[in-house]
Formats: C-alpha cells, structure tokens, sequence
C-alpha cells in the first residue's frame, strides 16, 4: 500500500493499532529514514499514549505506560551480535508478558528465530517520494500491500 507523507503515516499507525491486543509483537523494517518511528508514532496515537513518541536508537527501547495498552519500542538498529539483541528482547517481552504490553521492533533482523506469533511491517521507498508499506498479519497468513 502507499502513503504519501507523514501525516498519512502516523493515520496508518493509528489504524493499525485499533486491530491490535495486548502482547502483540510487530516487526518493523526498512531502511534509515523510512518512517519506522513515525509508524510508532500512530500506534502510540491510536492507543491514546500522551507521551511525546521519540526513536530508541540510544536507549534500546522506551516505555509508554499511559495509553489503553502500554506500549514498548525497541530499536535493535546498533546492537551487532544477535546473542546480545536476543537477551534483551526476552528481558523486554518478559516485561510486556507482565503488562499486557504491545512490542514494536525496529531492526529486527537479529532475533527472528526467537519469535513465534507477531505482525510484519515492510517500509520500502516509493518512486514518487512516499512509501510502499507491506503488512504481514500473523493470524492470517495473510499480506496487505
């Protein structure tokens, strides 16, 4: 599917998040400067977080626990060794388990093989300057583009 620009991300964000229960896990992927925060930032919309949505390249992940779902994002983008990447998403679903917690992960090529159930988020560019936005749904089987 494409989206044009930013507004039209953070609409899809919000969106998507209405389908969305406790303790599920999305995957997002695309290149630097794709949107990948900014879908995030409509997840957080659409679960009426109050709390300013900002990338966790530095900190490995932000806790948002003021919306009717809390809400963890975790960018794996700097961590290089998928030992490391694979604890410290355990430690973080353990705490979304304990929350009922949705898990957004940016860069998530590292620990794939731990995970089971969860939704698939491809960002690519788009010619004309938007977004192609490819939506596995893990219930399903099924793909939206």
């Amino acid at each position: 599917m494409f989206i044009g620009n930013l507004r039209e991300t953070i609409q899809l964000g919000k969106k998507f998040a209405l389908g969305l229960n406790p303790k599920s896990i999305i995957l997002l992927q695309g290149p630097i400067g794709a949107g990948k925060t900014s879908f995030v930032q409509g997840i957080a919309n659409g679960l009426c977080i109050k709390e300013n949505i900002t990338s966790p390249t530095f900190a490995l992940s932000h806790h948002y626990n003021s919306g009717i779902i809390p809400l963890i994002h975790m960018d794996l983008y700097r961590l290089e060794n998928s030992l490391i990447a694979k604890e410290f998403f355990i430690s973080e679903e353990e705490e979304a388990i304990e929350n009922d917690a949705i898990m957004v992960i940016e860069w998530p090529e590292l620990i794939k093989p731990v995970l089971n159930n969860f939704w698939k988020i491809e960002i690519s560019y788009a010619k004309n300057l938007g977004r192609n936005y490819k939506i596995w749904d893990p219930k399903n089987s099924l793909t939206f583009e």
